[in-house]
């Protein structure tokens, strides 16, 4: 089953992100490799900057995608003031 995660950032934590993202991007690479990631990619503001996370993965059931998450390293820095994991349909353009 695939989940999103929705992550919005605190305010303030812009160079917190940009000093996490060398092992947040080897987290996703890895789970990649591994084929739990389906996409994912920043939230941009009118500026162009971050501002937050969508990342899709597919996972046994909730519990286990949280489980997932909760090792992002953008997660584990504290960078996010608030999280949503969901159930997801991928209903259309969905690869072959």
């Amino acid at each position: 089953m695939l989940f999103a995660f929705i992550g919005k950032d605190k305010p303030g934590v812009l160079q917190s992100r940009i000093d996490s993202r060398p092992p947040h991007v080897a987290f996703l690479e890895k789970l990649n490799a591994e084929g739990t990631l389906k996409f994912a990619g920043p939230f941009l503001d009118d500026e162009g900057k971050p501002f937050g996370s969508l990342i899709v993965i597919e996972a046994a059931d909730k519990a286990a995608a949280a489980a997932i998450l909760a090792e992002d390293p953008y997660a584990k820095a504290g960078i996010f003031a608030s999280t949503e994991i969901s159930a997801w349909n991928w209903a259309f353009n969905k690869p072959a």
